[in-house]
């Protein structure tokens, strides 16, 4: 197991567009809210340039409008904007975990990365459930073998979906829950059932976020 130090995270900028996507998403960035690059750079602990690209990528999805020199402002966000976001993931991830399913594909670091996350949260440490949380999906989507959809997923990913009331543990149960059942169809070649457990994983975090958004 001592190989998986190497395992595979997000590059910067998706880091960065992630953790701004998702705080639209929830609504901690409201509509009409400027961000700069100097103040996100710091918030999120790196250099401004991975900021300025993740700010490119959100501005291309619609969640923000690039004011030059001068940063951003959050755009309007609705529930049709959630759903289509969660949709479209859903229906690639589940994709991607059909064709991780392959009997030819190397899945051991699928199996690693759930035995890292089950070690995580046995110890009760959230923040490295989280990160191999990430890393879960990246590792899915490589053994999918499709750089598109993989290329995709990475500018769409927003992190774990919290809903309201629920705190970090139980929702860190719930989230491995899921992916030891991704996993284990995955380890059985059973691309159908892996597509579907994927699906409903994804839905049920859309339907965490909707909950949060309505409840704001």
């Amino acid at each position: 197991m001592n190989n998986l130090g190497k395992i595979k995270i997000l590059p910067v900028r998706e880091h960065v567009a992630g953790v701004l996507r998702k705080a639209i998403l929830i609504g901690e960035l409201q509509e009409g809210q400027e961000i700069t690059l100097k103040d996100i750079a710091s918030q999120v602990g790196v250099s401004s340039m991975p900021v300025r690209e993740a700010f490119q990528m959100l501005a291309l999805e619609g969640l923000i409008k690039l004011r030059p020199n001068k940063g951003a402002v959050v755009l309007e966000i609705n529930e049709k904007t959630i759903r289509d976001h969660y949709e479209t993931r859903a229906l690639l991830e589940g994709e991607a975990a059909a064709l991780a399913s392959k009997n030819s594909v190397d899945i051991s670091e699928i199996e690693g990365i759930q035995e890292l996350a089950e070690e995580a949260l046995a110890a009760n440490n959230y923040n490295e459930y989280n990160k191999h949380n990430q890393a879960f999906h990246v590792a899915i989507w490589a053994a999918a073998d499709n750089a598109k959809i993989a290329n995709i997923l990475a500018s769409l990913w927003n992190g774990m979906s919290m809903g309201p009331r629920i705190t970090k543990e139980d929702y860190a149960i719930l989230s491995n829950k899921e992916h030891r059942k991704i996993a284990t169809a995955i380890k059985k070649h059973d691309a159908d059932q892996a597509r579907d457990a994927m699906h409903k994983h994804i839905t049920r975090s859309m339907e965490d976020i909707l909950k949060r958004y309505n409840n704001r």
